[in-house]
């Protein structure tokens, strides 16, 4: 594993505690977001020792609100890039992305923007990918 799938695995586990937390926090969770949730966790392969090394306890999870626009988005990014990379896209995964944006203070339509932008990426040019550089150009085409 390079040190950027390394990167973007700690990035997206690290974002997926905090859309747990998200959904945690309600009373209660529709089943079909609770089997999304589940879903991205087996996808992501979590291990016990994933929540000691992220320091986490699921009874003390609390939504935490990213101050820097930049960060934000890049969490968005990492998770609409995994709802895209396992090749089969659930309406359901593309709701809990867009409400976790929504809960992040972004527009709606960011996560379908984003969608777009990463699937059309095999038709860009070939080219070494720069993924906070990408998400700051991002942010200035689509003032997100």
């Amino acid at each position: 594993m390079n040190e950027n799938t390394r990167e973007h695995l700690a990035s997206v586990k690290k974002s997926y505690f905090n859309i747990l937390a998200l959904f945690l926090g309600n009373e209660k969770i529709d089943s079909r977001f609770l089997r999304c949730l589940l879903k991205w966790g087996l996808q992501l392969n979590f291990k016990t020792e994933d929540l000691k090394q992220a320091n986490v306890d699921i009874t003390d999870l609390k939504f935490l609100t990213i101050n820097d626009k930049v960060v934000k988005l890049e969490a968005i990014y990492h998770l609409v890039y995994m709802i895209y990379l396992d090749e089969v896209v659930e309406d359901v995964e593309l709701e809990v992305a867009t409400i976790y944006a929504t809960a992040l203070g972004f527009k709606p339509s960011v996560v379908s923007d984003l969608f777009k932008s990463i699937a059309t990426e095999p038709f860009d040019e070939t080219r070494i990918r720069n993924v906070r550089q990408e998400v700051i150009d991002f942010l200035k085409v689509n003032d997100a």
